[in-house]
């Protein structure tokens, strides 16, 4: 493997990484868009920075530690962690039903393991149809209520529900699902340049190889829920390789090796990268700043003045009464 790498063509390095940061970016874009379904309100590089500090919980079992995007937007907005929440719900999905639809082509081609991917698929748009059934949802909310130790938290998962209901709809759910089709589409050509660089022949039907492996894996090591996909997702990917494009297992160990720096460990980087910015910036008001400009730009004309700017005299004249024609309404020169 050492020797693989060695002859590896470091110069699709930078290519590579770039892709990755494109699913990221695009991935942002969703985030946002959620965020102002809720009626959420955040100076977008604060938000850019609470998005990918969630990178930092990427190898988190079943990636519930991106939870961790809620409790920063909670000490930003003051929004509660039951109505953000959802958003880390909706994301999950939404890219979930990105990767079976840019698996699709593949399963109709190499007819791997469709079962289980049929299986998600079914049990995501269960969850779906639930959620945009209101009367149902509603009435289970009810029954929840009454039940001695869900009555304490009924309020969270009512706010809860409220927050999917906003986000599942199918409008919503649809434009996320093709940011996620694009997003996660980086990743699969990333993976494409990795198989290139490693010296296999370019052609389209590597592409689409390329695309069916990588969607496939991270879906099983996304079922699977352990921290990161680690151990599914690579195997997964190590399997399909040796199946689909070489019989060589050094090649295919390389491969996914290179892959999984440059998408899963790469943004654990940045996301600890970001977290320690976020941190670093809210003792420092350096958010303060921008919020503040843009309080002046949404008010032009407006000039704030406060008593502090005033010489000590002037201020002092200003908290004296007024003199008796003053009050009583006569006028003074």
């Amino acid at each position: 493997m050492l020797g693989a790498l060695a002859r590896f063509r470091w110069e699709y390095l930078p290519l590579i990484l770039m892709l990755t940061l494109f699913n990221y970016l695009c991935r942002f874009f969703k985030w946002q868009y959620f965020l102002k379904r809720l009626k959420l309100h955040v100076p977008w590089v604060k938000s850019l920075l609470i998005f990918l500090s969630g990178l930092s919980m990427a190898i988190t079992p079943g990636k519930v530690g991106e939870l961790l995007k809620s409790y920063l937007l909670r000490s930003t907005t003051g929004a509660p962690i039951s109505r953000t929440s959802p958003i880390i719900v909706a994301e999950r999905l939404s890219d979930g039903l990105a990767m079976l639809i840019l698996a699709a082509t593949g399963l109709v081609l190499y007819r791997f393991n469709w079962v289980v991917l049929l299986a998600l698929l079914v049990l995501g748009m269960a969850g779906i149809m639930v959620i945009q059934n209101r009367t149902l949802s509603l009435a289970i909310l009810g029954y929840g209520e009454r039940l001695p130790y869900v009555a304490r938290i009924a309020h969270l998962v009512r706010a809860f529900y409220e927050s999917s209901y906003t986000l599942l709809q199918w409008r919503p759910l649809l434009l996320a699902v093709s940011i996620g089709v694009i997003s996660w589409s980086g990743e699969c050509v990333a993976l494409y340049f990795v198989f290139t660089g490693l010296g296999i022949a370019p052609s389209p039907d590597l592409l689409l190889k390329s695309t069916f492996i990588l969607s496939v894996s991270s879906l099983i090591g996304s079922a699977s829920g352990l921290p990161g996909g680690l151990g599914t997702a690579d195997g997964s990917m190590l399997g399909l390789t040796r199946l689909l494009v070489t019989a060589s297992a050094t090649i295919a160990g390389a491969a996914t090796l290179l892959i999984r720096l440059c998408t899963l460990w790469f943004g654990l980087g940045l996301g600890v990268t970001a977290l320690l910015i976020f941190r670093a910036t809210q003792h420092t008001g350096t958010f303060m700043k921008q919020e503040d400009g843009e309080e002046d730009k949404n008010s032009p004309g407006l000039k704030h003045e406060t008593n502090s700017t005033l010489p000590m005299n002037e201020r002092q004249r200003s908290l004296e009464p007024a003199p008796a024609t003053a009050r009583n309404g006569d006028k003074t020169v």
